[in-house]
Protein backbone atom coordinates (compact mmCIF):
# COMPACT_ATOMS: atom_id res chain seq x y z
CA UNK A 1 0.00 0.00 0.00
CA UNK A 2 2.73 2.48 1.01
CA UNK A 3 4.60 1.31 -2.38
CA UNK A 4 1.45 2.67 -4.13
CA UNK A 5 1.07 5.86 -2.46
CA UNK A 6 4.63 6.43 -2.80
CA UNK A 7 3.82 5.68 -6.90
CA UNK A 8 0.65 7.80 -7.43
CA UNK A 9 2.53 10.93 -5.10
CA UNK A 10 5.29 10.59 -7.78
CA UNK A 11 3.26 10.50 -10.57
CA UNK A 12 1.33 13.68 -9.20
CA UNK A 13 4.36 15.66 -8.54
CA UNK A 14 5.99 15.04 -12.29
CA UNK A 15 2.37 16.12 -13.47
CA UNK A 16 2.94 19.23 -11.32
CA UNK A 17 6.01 19.89 -12.27
CA UNK A 18 5.49 19.49 -16.34
CA UNK A 19 2.26 21.57 -15.39
CA UNK A 20 4.34 24.39 -13.86
CA UNK A 21 7.29 24.35 -15.70
CA UNK A 22 5.78 25.91 -18.55
CA UNK A 23 7.47 26.14 -21.59
CA UNK A 24 8.97 29.79 -22.93
CA UNK A 25 7.22 31.06 -25.59
CA UNK A 26 10.48 31.23 -27.77
CA UNK A 27 8.64 30.72 -31.05
CA UNK A 28 6.39 33.48 -30.68
CA UNK A 29 9.01 36.01 -29.30
CA UNK A 30 11.04 35.42 -32.27
CA UNK A 31 8.30 35.68 -34.52
CA UNK A 32 6.58 38.85 -33.31
CA UNK A 33 10.59 40.09 -33.50
CA UNK A 34 10.54 38.77 -36.85
CA UNK A 35 7.18 40.37 -38.00
CA UNK A 36 7.91 43.85 -36.56
CA UNK A 37 11.70 44.20 -38.31
CA UNK A 38 9.75 42.95 -41.48
CA UNK A 39 7.08 45.56 -41.27
CA UNK A 40 10.31 47.96 -40.17
CA UNK A 41 11.80 46.67 -44.02
CA UNK A 42 9.04 48.36 -46.06
CA UNK A 43 8.52 51.82 -44.12
CA UNK A 44 6.12 50.91 -41.63
CA UNK A 45 7.38 52.57 -39.00
CA UNK A 46 7.66 55.73 -41.54
CA UNK A 47 3.83 55.05 -42.60
CA UNK A 48 2.40 54.68 -39.72
CA UNK A 49 4.95 55.69 -36.93
CA UNK A 50 2.30 55.96 -34.00
CA UNK A 51 1.04 52.55 -34.44
CA UNK A 52 4.76 51.25 -35.06
CA UNK A 53 5.88 52.94 -32.00
CA UNK A 54 2.81 51.44 -30.07
CA UNK A 55 3.55 47.94 -31.25
CA UNK A 56 7.59 48.56 -30.70
CA UNK A 57 6.84 49.52 -26.99
CA UNK A 58 4.26 46.40 -26.59
CA UNK A 59 7.40 44.14 -27.33
CA UNK A 60 9.63 45.58 -25.28
CA UNK A 61 7.27 45.70 -22.67
CA UNK A 62 6.54 41.63 -23.22
CA UNK A 63 10.54 41.25 -23.48
CA UNK A 64 10.54 42.93 -19.78
CA UNK A 65 7.33 40.90 -18.90
CA UNK A 66 9.20 37.52 -19.68
CA UNK A 67 12.12 37.91 -18.21
CA UNK A 68 9.94 38.76 -15.00
CA UNK A 69 8.13 35.43 -15.12
CA UNK A 70 11.97 33.69 -15.66
CA UNK A 71 12.47 34.71 -12.86
CA UNK A 72 9.49 33.27 -10.77
CA UNK A 73 10.17 29.28 -9.00
CA UNK A 74 8.53 26.92 -11.57
CA UNK A 75 5.72 26.17 -9.90
CA UNK A 76 4.29 30.10 -10.25
CA UNK A 77 5.50 30.38 -13.83
CA UNK A 78 2.69 31.13 -16.26
CA UNK A 79 3.44 32.13 -20.19
CA UNK A 80 0.39 31.93 -21.21
CA UNK A 81 -0.45 35.86 -21.26
CA UNK A 82 2.73 36.69 -22.65
CA UNK A 83 2.24 34.25 -25.45
CA UNK A 84 -1.06 36.05 -26.23
CA UNK A 85 0.15 39.54 -26.39
CA UNK A 86 3.50 38.32 -28.65
CA UNK A 87 0.77 36.48 -30.72
CA UNK A 88 -1.42 39.97 -31.06
CA UNK A 89 1.78 41.57 -32.13
CA UNK A 90 2.63 39.62 -34.86
CA UNK A 91 -0.76 39.59 -35.88
CA UNK A 92 -0.85 43.44 -35.76
CA UNK A 93 2.85 44.12 -37.53
CA UNK A 94 1.55 42.17 -40.23
CA UNK A 95 -1.91 44.49 -40.21
CA UNK A 96 0.84 47.05 -40.83
CA UNK A 97 3.04 46.11 -43.21
CA UNK A 98 -0.04 44.92 -45.50
CA UNK A 99 -1.23 48.77 -45.29
CA UNK A 100 2.11 50.42 -46.45
CA UNK A 101 1.51 50.22 -49.84
CA UNK A 102 -1.93 51.94 -49.83
CA UNK A 103 -0.38 54.70 -47.43
CA UNK A 104 2.40 54.89 -49.84
CA UNK A 105 -0.13 55.70 -52.59
CA UNK A 106 -1.79 58.22 -50.46
CA UNK A 107 0.85 60.12 -49.74
CA UNK A 108 1.95 60.34 -53.08
CA UNK A 109 -0.69 61.58 -54.14
CA UNK A 110 -1.14 64.43 -51.63
CA UNK A 111 2.60 65.26 -52.31
CA UNK A 112 1.58 65.30 -56.17
CA UNK A 113 -1.36 67.70 -55.10
CA UNK A 114 1.10 69.86 -52.65
CA UNK A 115 3.62 70.32 -55.85
CA UNK A 116 0.81 71.64 -57.63
CA UNK A 117 -0.30 74.23 -54.95
CA UNK A 118 3.50 74.79 -54.96
CA UNK A 119 4.01 75.43 -58.29
CA UNK A 120 1.27 77.89 -58.37
CA UNK A 121 3.00 80.20 -55.57
CA UNK A 122 5.39 80.20 -57.27
CA UNK A 123 4.32 81.70 -59.94
CA UNK A 124 2.37 84.01 -57.75
CA UNK A 125 5.48 85.37 -55.90
CA UNK A 126 7.26 86.00 -59.27
CA UNK A 127 4.20 87.71 -60.40
CA UNK A 128 4.16 90.08 -56.93
CA UNK A 129 7.88 90.85 -57.22
CA UNK A 130 7.71 92.40 -60.25
CA UNK A 131 5.21 94.65 -58.87
CA UNK A 132 6.91 95.24 -55.03
CA UNK A 133 8.64 98.75 -54.47
CA UNK A 134 12.09 99.14 -55.34
CA UNK A 135 12.99 102.06 -53.57
CA UNK A 136 16.91 102.04 -51.99
CA UNK A 137 15.71 100.44 -48.77
CA UNK A 138 13.60 97.35 -50.37
CA UNK A 139 16.38 96.35 -53.19
CA UNK A 140 18.37 94.07 -50.63
CA UNK A 141 14.90 92.57 -49.24
CA UNK A 142 13.56 92.19 -52.71
CA UNK A 143 17.02 90.49 -53.60
CA UNK A 144 16.88 88.24 -50.27
CA UNK A 145 13.40 87.27 -51.20
CA UNK A 146 14.44 86.47 -55.19
CA UNK A 147 17.34 84.10 -53.46
CA UNK A 148 14.65 82.16 -51.33
CA UNK A 149 12.19 81.94 -54.82
CA UNK A 150 15.29 80.94 -56.78
CA UNK A 151 15.71 78.07 -53.41
CA UNK A 152 12.05 77.21 -53.58
CA UNK A 153 12.15 76.56 -57.53
CA UNK A 154 15.50 73.93 -57.04
CA UNK A 155 13.67 72.28 -54.52
CA UNK A 156 10.48 71.21 -56.61
CA UNK A 157 13.21 69.16 -58.73
CA UNK A 158 14.35 67.51 -55.59
CA UNK A 159 10.70 66.72 -54.59
CA UNK A 160 10.13 65.31 -58.12
CA UNK A 161 13.15 62.93 -57.31
CA UNK A 162 12.28 61.73 -54.22
CA UNK A 163 8.70 61.23 -55.67
CA UNK A 164 10.61 59.00 -58.39
CA UNK A 165 12.72 57.60 -56.02
CA UNK A 166 9.27 56.45 -53.50
CA UNK A 167 10.39 58.50 -50.94
CA UNK A 168 7.21 59.91 -50.38
CA UNK A 169 7.35 60.57 -46.69
CA UNK A 170 10.61 62.73 -47.73
CA UNK A 171 8.74 64.56 -50.17
CA UNK A 172 5.92 65.44 -48.52
CA UNK A 173 8.28 66.70 -45.59
CA UNK A 174 10.12 68.87 -48.09
CA UNK A 175 6.93 70.15 -50.25
CA UNK A 176 4.91 71.23 -47.17
CA UNK A 177 8.14 73.35 -45.62
CA UNK A 178 8.70 74.89 -49.24
CA UNK A 179 4.79 75.86 -49.23
CA UNK A 180 4.93 77.23 -45.72
CA UNK A 181 7.87 79.31 -47.09
CA UNK A 182 6.45 80.32 -50.02
CA UNK A 183 3.33 81.70 -48.25
CA UNK A 184 5.01 83.36 -46.26
CA UNK A 185 6.89 85.18 -49.15
CA UNK A 186 3.53 85.89 -50.91
CA UNK A 187 2.41 87.45 -47.61
CA UNK A 188 5.28 89.61 -47.17
CA UNK A 189 5.46 90.75 -50.65
CA UNK A 190 1.43 91.67 -50.82
CA UNK A 191 1.93 93.68 -47.33
CA UNK A 192 4.59 95.11 -49.54
CA UNK A 193 2.62 96.43 -51.85
CA UNK A 194 -0.56 97.08 -49.94
CA UNK A 195 1.83 100.15 -48.08
CA UNK A 196 3.11 101.33 -51.37
CA UNK A 197 -0.69 101.69 -52.60
CA UNK A 198 -1.45 103.40 -49.13
CA UNK A 199 0.88 106.10 -49.84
Amino acid sequence: MKKIVFYISALVLMVVLATGCAKLPQVELDAAKASLESAKLVDANRYFPTEFNVLQDSLNAVTVALETEKSKTFFSRSYDVITEKLVKISADAEVLKSNVEERKAQVRAEVQESLVALTSLIDADKALLLKAPKGKEGKAALEAIQTDITVIEASVNEINTLISNGDYITAQDKVNASKTKAEAIKAELETAIAKVRKR
